[in-house]
């Protein structure tokens, strides 16, 4: 049941009290959401709460504690970007250099610029699945990958998430610092932070680490799921953290640590003008995502490996740090939740996520139906049953569609009819055609004759 009535006002309320409520609600929404277990802090700058609940692997049985580390997905991102961003302040690189200059391999994209690859403005497909992706090296992989061919928008233009992008801020690093991925963000990000490092590949991993897990929704019953990561794809999703270790990243994102200069902190929190990431936020930065609230701008990333969801936002302007980790699908909807009543039990308000925009009345385009590609992923737009537009992608069941005037477009729960964020379709403005969708942020071009 949904807590509506704070006991107290939220400014005269005690962080005991709080972090009391807090307590009961966490525990509680996990239930609700069939989580086996999660994290949940909140840093005012003058008080943390640090909570935590269930179980890290329901095989083992071992209970979640403020130490165990969570698959992050691609919260791992950010990390990436910020070892990036050291060798700019350095003078090894410069962000808006051809990212060519120091790989070879992106040599068919001159045009791109590390900046476009930390931003998702280079117009990068996302990149072939992991199983294809350990088949290979990660310069045969990104030579195939980022071509001319498979570009989906002249760089700097507009926004398409790519973890081949983050698989070359990755090389990068690799190349400026002599250092394997893993061993640079060890060295410069995670020891000066206090953090034990994990990772994905980690077979003896040095702290407690909690599994992923699929849940049936018939029965409730978790069993964990297996992290299926490449090895190459390591600078986009291998970082296994807790919420308090997110919490300390937090902190050196806002300027609240001497791991970042500041001047390298709000060149990430900087919003690129070409950045329109649709479902995923509000903007995007060198590295960070970017949402809006309540005339507050937050900054921080989401991350989904298999059978986990973890969250950080920042605002430099209050100070505050919230971060979040859970160990099954059901946590981003536990996360939602969690920042809601987070907003009502503390007067925070926190940004789940991307603040849906009015767009008024649905209207029909049919225009928009046909063939997209990103890459080797195929976006099939086709009519449905009753005129509307339906998505498939790479051939699974049609999801409708409603659009909008503005070519905005939502998708809709095929079992309750609920509307979500989709993305968006674009019109070439020379041809009136219509030449790609982006779906939750992910760019794909138009291939058929439409």
């Amino acid at each position: 049941m949904p807590y509506t009535t704070p006991a107290a006002p939220a400014a005269s309320r005690t962080p005991s009290l709080v972090r009391r409520d807090l307590q009961d609600r966490l525990d509680a929404l996990a239930r609700t959401h069939r989580v086996p277990g999660a994290q949940f802090v909140v840093d005012t700058g003058t008080d943390v709460i640090a909570l935590h609940t269930g179980t890290a692997d329901v095989t083992a049985g071992t209970p979640f504690t403020d130490d165990t580390a969570v698959p992050l997905g691609s919260l791992t991102k950010p990390y990436t970007a910020a070892l990036v961003m050291l060798l700019a302040d350095d003078g090894d690189v410069d962000l808006d250099e051809p990212a060519a200059a120091h790989l070879p391999e992106l040599g068919d994209l001159p045009e791109v610029t590390i900046r476009h690859l930390l931003s998702h403005t280079g117009g990068l497909p996302t990149g072939p699945d992991s199983d294809t992706a350990a088949a290979t090296t990660a310069t045969r992989y990104l030579a195939t990958v980022c071509t001319a061919r498979d570009a989906l928008f002249a760089p700097g233009t507009d926004f398409s998430y790519s973890n081949a992008g983050y698989v070359a801020a990755g090389r990068l690093v690799e190349t400026v610092t002599g250092m394997t991925w893993s061993e640079a963000v060890r060295a410069l990000l995670l020891q000066p932070l206090g953090v034990v490092p994990a990772f994905v590949t980690d077979t003896a991993p040095a702290r407690p680490v909690a599994a992923g897990h699929a849940v049936n929704t018939a029965t409730g019953q978790a069993r964990p799921a297996r992290q299926n990561l490449a090895p190459l794809e390591a600078p986009a999703g291998a970082l296994l953290a807790g919420a308090l270790d997110l919490t300390a990243f937090g902190n050196a994102l806002i300027g609240r640590s001497d791991l970042l200069p500041p001047a390298v902190a709000k060149e990430m929190r900087r919003a690129e003008p070409a950045a329109r990431p649709g479902a995923l936020a509000d903007g995007w930065g060198a590295g960070l995502a970017l949402y809006q609230r309540d005339g507050h701008v937050w900054y921080g990333h989401d991350g989904n490996a298999q059978g986990t969801s973890c969250h950080l936002r920042a605002d430099p302007e209050s100070g505050v740090v919230v971060a979040f980790t859970g160990n099954a699908g059901g946590a981003t909807a536990l996360w939602h939740a969690l920042a809601d009543e987070t907003a009502l039990l503390t007067g925070i308000p926190v940004p789940a996520g991307a603040r849906p925009t009015g767009r008024g009345r649905p209207v029909a385009l049919p225009d928009c139906v046909g063939t997209y590609r990103n890459g080797t992923t195929t976006y099939l737009v086709t009519p449905g049953p009753d005129g509307a537009p339906a998505l498939s992608v790479d051939g699974d069941v049609p999801i409708p569609l409603r659009c909008y005037a503005d070519l905005s477009c939502d998708l809709l729960d095929p079992a309750t009819g609920r509307p979500e964020p989709g993305g968006r379709f674009h019109r070439d403005p020379a041809t009136g055609r219509i030449e790609r969708v982006q779906i939750s942020g992910r760019m794909a071009r138009r291939t058929d004759d439409g």
